[in-house]
C-alpha cells in the first residue's frame, strides 16, 4: 500500500488529483498539509485523512511515502525540496518553478534523493497528440515548418477562476504560465527547445496578470510554432495545426476530430487508446512498473521556456532561449 500526503489543497486540479490517488486500491491518503489551516481541514475531512500544519513533521511521519503537490506555485520549490530531502516520492502540479535557474537547482535536489518525480502533463497523454507526436516522429508530415497549438476558456470573462489565479506572487504570470503551459509542453515534445521566443501578452480585463497571451517560437531550421493562450476566449475548443514539407495535421477545433493530408486528401488519422493519467503513471513507477516519462527533466523545460517567455514579453524583443 502506498501512503500519499496531500500538500496543498489551493490549486483548482487539487480535488482531481486527489481523487486520482484515492481511486486506487493500492493508495491511501493518510495525511494532508495546508498553509491555511481552514482550508486544509475542511479538505482533510473531504478525504478522510487526519490535517498537520506543520509541513517539516507530516514528512517525518512513517505513513507518508509520497507527497501529491497542489499549493500555490511559489511554494513549490520549498516542499519539493524538503520532500526530496526526506525521501519522498513527488507529484506535482506546473509549472515547477518560474525561473530555469531555480528549476536546475530543484532538480539536482530531486536527482540527488533518487525519490520518482512527476509533473502534471495530462494532455500529453490524449490520444490526438499521441498520434500526432507518432506522425512526427515517423516523418509522415516530412519536415515540420509550423506547428501551433492553441487552447484558452473564458475563466477571466465568466468569473469561475479562483482570483488567486491572478495573484503574479503566487502563480508568477497569468494565462500563459497556467493553462499556456500545456501548449509549451506539447510543442517542445513535437519539435524541441526552440531557439528564441517572442512574446505578446495582453491585460483584456484588467487583472494584475495577463490574461490574453501568445509565444512564437523561433527554431534554428526555419521552423515556427505558436503557443496560443488565454482567459478571454469563450466557445474557443483547443486546436493543434502541424504543417510539414509533405503534409499537414489538424486536431481538434469545433470538430474536435484528428485528420491529415499528405495529398491524398483529408483522412481520419487512427487514435490509440490514451496513455494512463500522469498520476496513475507517477504511482506505477513507483511501484517498480515502467518510469513516469513527465520527470524533472521534462519539468526543468518547461520553466526554460517559460522563463524565456516571460522576458520577451516584459522586454518586448525577441530572446534566445535562457540557458540555451
Amino acid at each position: 500500500m502506498l501512503h500519499g500526503a496531500l500538500i496543498g489543497a489551493w490549486h483548482v486540479h487539487f480535488d482531481q488529483y486527489a481523487s486520482e490517488f484515492a481511486a486506487r486500491k493500492d493508495c491511501r491518503i493518510t495525511v494532508l498539509w495546508d498553509d491555511d489551516p481552514q482550508r486544509g481541514m475542511a479538505a482533510a475531512e473531504k478525504y478522510h485523512c487526519r490535517f498537520e500544519p506543520d509541513y517539516d513533521r507530516l514528512l517525518q511521519q512513517p505513513d507518508v511515502d509520497a507527497v501529491i503537490i497542489a499549493s500555490s506555485t511559489d511554494q513549490h520549490r520549498p516542499l519539493i525540496e524538503k520532500a526530496a530531502r526526506a525521501g519522498k516520492h513527488i507529484y506535482t502540479e506546473k509549472v515547477l518553478a518560474f525561473t530555469y535557474a531555480e528549476a536546475k537547482e530543484i532538480a539536482q535536489v530531486v536527482r540527488e534523493s533518487k525519490v520518482k518525480f512527476c509533473i502534471s502533463y495530462p494532455w500529453a497523454c490524449r490520444p490526438f497528440f499521441l498520434a500526432a507526436k507518432k506522425s512526427v516522429e515517423e516523418g509522415l508530415l516530412g519536415e515540420i515548418t509550423y506547428a501551433r497549438f492553441r487552447n484558452c476558456h473564458n475563466g477571466a470573462l465568466a468569473g469561475w477562476l479562483p482570483e488567486a489565479f491572478y495573484d503574479p506572487v503566487l502563480c508568477g504570470g497569468g494565462a500563459m504560465m497556467d493553462l499556456g503551459a500545456h501548449s509549451m509542453y506539447l510543442l517542445d515534445m513535437l519539435l524541441g527547445m526552440p531557439d528564441t521566443i517572442s512574446s505578446v501578452f495582453t491585460h483584456v480585463t484588467g487583472r494584475a496578470v495577463e490574461d490574453n497571451a501568445v509565444s512564437v517560437f523561433r527554431y534554428a531550421n526555419g521552423a515556427i510554432a505558436s503557443s496560443e493562450t488565454g482567459f478571454t476566449a469563450s466557445e474557443d475548443p483547443f486546436s493543434l495545426e502541424i504543417c510539414g514539407s509533405k503534409g499537414t495535421l489538424l486536431a481538434g477545433g469545433h470538430t474536435d476530430e484528428t485528420v491529415i493530408n499528405v495529398g491524398k486528401g483529408w483522412t481520419a488519422l487512427p487514435l490509440p487508446e490514451p496513455l494512463p493519467c500522469p498520476m496513475d503513471l507517477w504511482v506505477e513507477d513507483i511501484l517498480g512498473k515502467d518510469a513516469a516519462p513527465f520527470d524533472i527533466d521534462a519539468a526543468v523545460r518547461l520553466s526554460q521556456l517559460m522563463e524565456t517567455a516571460y522576458l520577451s514579453d516584459r522586454e518586448r524583443r525577441e530572446i534566445h532561449v535562457v540557458g540555451k
